[in-house]
């Protein structure tokens, strides 16, 4: 989309803002390994001085988009509502990814979708086939144009202001964030003309082959799937390894059927124009009780904060916001949701036609590849540590896993007496806390169906084995909300579990808080740890469905 404007962005954004400042923190962050930098590292890794990074941090950890943990800053799933605000705002992976997964299913090959970013191709939708050997990429990761099948089809609409920006960026490579950087620029005036041949054969053939461009032994066939106006809005590829396919055995084995596909696919887009996603991410709730900038004072950043919530309004709705529309959804004069979409289009994230503003692909970069691929496990973990620091007792979360229950995040209180249990551990469902509430999630056939083929053993003279009596305690279970087991699995060990639900609603994992039953009672246990408890699965609820906004959570 053409990034004009009733207004020049050049002369009335500021340089420097504090938006502009917070989004690059955000990016950085984002670059850095598992999301996560000292405030130190942070401010030699942007240029800013320590303070004004102090100043950001504690405006974006109040916002919920970053955590503070220990002496580092670390992405918080609450940053999607940012970096997911192109895919709520065209439902591209909505309307396409279907088809795509169908293909990856028929072919046995992995299938990926892919958009233009100017000077890069950005990745939107994956799906993978398991192998040894396989290169994938998540949604929000992006390549250089020039090494990838999907960039010589966009290269092929290019005109002079994106070769100049893709010049611009060879120059300096690392002023983007890309899965695989290119290398330093040697000789320049023939790296653009291999990629305008590579972009001129694209566009007579209708697709383009990478033979081992981004790294040996990886080859990809793409084709373009075009809008009604005969644009390529999006690359459907499929990858394939040089251990099973050469570049032109994949391409004669894959690009009739992949052709077939990006017709359906075009004809989807046609039928269903991409607008806002029916079911976008919801906010976490946050205590509004007090006005953060009398709560925080001068380190909260209130025009950093604004110009977040213009972002995370590009989202909510497709085909664009006038800027009266994005004033009045963020409750902001117009002259502030004015600036804060003129720094947003000046740095890339948004584009402007015809008086409408729209997310552009490049607000992935904030985060989104690393956040998409955080496991349950390590989702809930940070919501377990801060639950132990509350209530001084162990905390877990834990799947249903055939009839047992396999823990995935673990955080043990520093107690002199404690439960020994990993990462991995597993214990039958009938007899934990955890279990039964996994079991009274299950629809009723299903719960019935399992409880039919457990034959409960009696693990301590307290553990329940009537089939009778356990069907009525999953009824109550699932009645009540959370389930406590007294020393049914081990002599003196108490536990309480409640529920964390996916998207839907369904209970896809359970949280509890094991303790030493003679510390603490059943009746004290209802009163004191229960409603932490549920506080914590409420947390741990809301970045499930942030992070499974588009792909199923991973369990890890």
């Amino acid at each position: 989309m053409p990034q004009s404007s009733t207004v020049d962005a050049s002369t009335e954004a500021t340089a420097g803002s504090p938006l502009e400042r917070g989004l690059t923190v955000l990016r950085t962050l984002a670059s850095a390994p598992g999301g996560r930098l000292r405030a130190s590292e942070l401010a030699r890794a942007t240029g800013l001085a320590r303070s004004p990074v102090d100043r950001i941090a504690t405006t974006l950890v109040h916002l919920g988009h970053l955590r503070a943990e220990d002496r580092d800053l670390v992405l918080a799933p609450r940053s999607m509502e940012l970096s997911g605000a192109y895919l709520r705002a065209v439902a591209l992976v909505d309307l396409l990814a279907p088809s795509s997964e169908a293909l990856a299913d028929e072919l046995d090959e992995s299938v990926s979708l892919a958009v233009p970013d100017v000077d890069a191709v950005r990745f939107i939708a994956q799906a993978a086939r398991r192998r040894t050997l396989s290169v994938t990429f998540s949604a929000g990761d992006a390549l250089p144009a020039e090494v990838c099948a999907p960039g010589a089809l966009f290269a092929a609409e290019w005109g002079p202001e994106e070769y100049a920006v893709w010049r611009e960026r060879r120059r300096d490579p690392d002023r983007s964030l890309l899965a695989v950087p290119p290398p330093p620029a040697v000789d320049l005036p023939a790296e653009e003309a291999a990629l305008a041949r590579r972009a001129a054969v694209a566009r007579e053939q209708g697709w383009s082959v990478d033979d081992q461009f981004i790294e040996p032994g990886l080859v990809a066939v793409a084709v373009p799937v075009r809008d009604t106006a005969g644009r390529a809005v999006c690359a459907l590829s499929v990858v394939s390894h040089t251990s099973r396919h050469s570049a032109a055995s994949l391409r004669d084995a894959v690009l009739a059927r992949m052709q077939r596909t990006a017709q359906q696919m075009a004809q989807a887009l046609a039928a269903g124009a991409p607008g806002a996603s029916s079911d976008p991410a919801p906010a976490q709730q946050r205590d509004t009780s007090l006005d953060p900038k009398a709560e925080l004072g001068p380190s909260y950043l209130q025009s950093l904060a604004r110009g977040l919530s213009v972002l995370a309004a590009l989202g909510s709705a497709g085909g664009g916001m006038t800027l009266s529309e994005v004033a009045r959804t963020t409750a902001l004069p117009r002259a502030t949701a004015r600036r804060a979409l003129l720094t947003l289009q000046q740095v890339g994230y948004a584009a402007a036609d015809e008086g409408l503003f729209v997310p552009r692909p490049r607000v992935l970069e904030l985060g989104y590849s690393v956040l998409s691929r955080l496991t349950l496990g390590e989702l809930a973990q940070p919501h377990l540590a801060a639950l132990v620091g509350r209530i001084h007792e162990s905390a877990s979360v834990a799947v249903l896993d055939g009839d047992d229950i396999r823990y995935v995040a673990r955080v043990a209180a520093g107690r002199i007496m404690s439960v020994n249990i990993t990462v991995g551990t597993r214990f039958p469902a009938y007899a934990t806390s955890m279990g039964r509430v996994l079991l009274a999630g299950l629809p009723g056939g299903e719960r019935t169906a399992r409880l039919g083929r457990i034959t409960p053993r009696p693990l301590t003279g307290h553990t329940l084995t009537d089939p009778a009596e356990l069907r009525a305690v999953l009824d109550r279970t699932a009645e009540a909300g959370y389930a406590m087991v007294n020393e049914e699995l081990e002599e003196g060990l108490r536990s309480v579990a409640v529920p964390v639900r996916d998207r839907s609603g369904s209970v896809i994992t359970a949280v509890n808080v094991s303790l030493h039953a003679g510390r603490t009672s059943a009746a004290e246990a209802r009163a004191t740890i229960l409603p932490a408890l549920r506080e914590c699965a409420a947390a741990i609820t809301a970045d499930v469905a942030l992070v499974s906004e588009r792909t199923p959570i991973r369990i890890g």
